[in-house]
């Protein structure tokens, strides 16, 4: 038998030291580095080509079998995201930011799916049942038939679930689960990683679909192993400002469906209500036309969605002028920014540029390039694009403007809600003849001059 081997792992990144130091070296977090026995201990790697195991079966790639069997929760928004509805015997994990609504989402979501038929338990390591009874009359969710259990011991959580086979499982959450037979503290990189397993293993072995809630770190990452995301078939983020009411279920992975999907929702007193038209909820609150406003006609997922981009420019009154940004990356606006100031001579030297997403969505596709540069330039030279324009298109680090995808459908959302020009690339290229004014740029330098009327 192999020696076991004591490792040092870091509570917050999951990286591996052999032996025990104040700071991590992956994630640089001080005090996080925890001594964790081994999860087992088998032969050795050397005595494993000295051992039978079975035979496992082969199959060819040309075979027919059906698509996976799927269950509407009757809510589209949350059946969009998850590519049409529950898989059977799928592994989902849902992380969020603490009071974001997780919890919400997820009863809502069990009492959906046993009203439909599914037989649901709800497990809970952080609440107790009366809790959970409270916050169902406050959802008009009381008559749902949904099963409640509050236990954190996986074996115990494991054994009930065996003996009561029910379809959906809800895991709240991972990092409460302690399994009895890992050396180390509920939450720990090894106690995360083998629940996770076990509690994949039993769906994909019993037919049940689990859902486990995961908490996150500070930057916004799922606390834990990233072997966690890799072991489950679906990764979902519930993302959202607490000032604002919007709340956006992402899909960053799904076997069964596309990723980067989206379902929007917006949280009242009595839950989360579903959002079926967002650009036009995004929009709802603009007003009239506004210098450093401006309208990107995005895509996220399969739905296109309007937003509103949001600058401010003002002088600064410190050495070191500000870049602040929400909802979108602040490398790309100091790209955006050196791109303005090397290719057109406008400089943002000495001046504190703000750029805010409005809605608490945010956006990652480079296609808001060119409504982001639109809306510093509007900033800075106080003058406001027309309330019917919408902006779009990659901005290159030569000055040039390249194409985007699904065009058809970005021009269709921005008709559909009232707007009659477009700013897009030249290179853009439409299957048909478009319903809207296009308004066609082939480098920034004309755009500047022909939208801004700058040399």
């Amino acid at each position: 038998m192999a020696k076991a081997i004591t490792t040092f792992n870091c509570n917050k990144c999951g990286t591996v030291h052999k032996k025990w130091a104040g700071r991590c070296d992956g994630c640089g977090e001080w005090n996080t580095i925890v001594e964790e026995a081994p999860l087992s201990t088998g032969p050795s790697k050397k005595s494993l080509g000295g051992m039978r195991g079975k035979k496992i079966p082969l199959a060819d790639l040309s075979g027919q079998e059906a698509p996976p069997a799927r269950t509407s929760a009757k809510m589209p928004e949350l059946d969009r995201v998850l590519g049409g509805g529950l898989v059977e015997a799928s592994a989902i994990l849902v992380g969020g930011d603490p009071g974001i609504g997780k919890s919400t989402l997820l009863l809502q979501a069990a009492a959906s799916f046993a009203r439909v038929g599914l037989k649901v338990i709800y497990v809970s390591g952080e609440e107790a049942k009366a809790q959970i009874r409270m916050r169902a009359q406050r959802l008009n969710l009381a008559d749902a038939p949904v099963q409640l259990a509050t236990e954190t011991n996986l074996r115990d959580v494991l054994t009930t679930l065996e003996a009561e086979k029910p379809d959906l499982v809800i895991i709240d959450s991972v990092q409460t689960m302690w399994a009895d037979n890992v050396e180390s503290a509920p939450g720990s990189v090894s106690q995360v990683r083998a629940v996770s397993h076990e509690l994949t293993t039993f769906a994909k072995r019993n037919g049940t679909s689990v859902i486990l809630v995961g908490h996150v770190t500070k930057d916004g990452q799922i606390a834990g192993p990233r072997v966690v995301e890799h072991m489950v078939d679906t990764v979902l983020y519930f993302e959202g400002e607490r000032g604002h009411q919007f709340r956006i279920l992402r899909a960053v992975k799904n076997r069964f469906g596309p990723a980067d999907e989206i379902g929007v929702f917006e949280m009242t007193g009595t839950g989360l209500a579903e959002v079926t038209n967002p650009s036009a909820l995004f929009l709802s609150e603009r007003d009239e036309p506004a210098a450093g406003s401006v309208v990107f006609a995005g895509i996220e997922g399969t739905r296109p969605l309007l937003v509103e981009l949001q600058a401010l420019v003002a002088p600064s009154s410190t050495a070191q002028p500000r870049r602040s940004v929400i909802g979108w990356d602040a490398g790309r606006l100091s790209m955006i920014l050196a791109v303005l100031e090397a290719r057109c001579g406008i400089s943002f030297a000495g001046l504190d540029v703000y750029l805010n997403v409005a809605g608490g969505l945010r956006i990652t596709e480079p296609a808001a390039d060119l409504a982001v540069a639109s809306a510093l330039l509007s900033a800075r030279e106080d003058i406001a694009l027309p309330a019917d324009t919408v902006v779009f298109g990659e901005l290159s680090l030569s000055g040039a403007l390249r194409a985007v995808g699904q065009m058809e459908n970005r021009l269709k959302e921005a008709e559909k809600l009232g707007f009659r020009t477009a700013i897009v690339p030249t290179r853009s290229k439409l299957s048909g003849p478009p319903e809207i004014n296009l308004r066609q740029m082939r480098d920034l330098i004309g755009f500047v001059g022909e939208v801004f009327g700058a040399e």
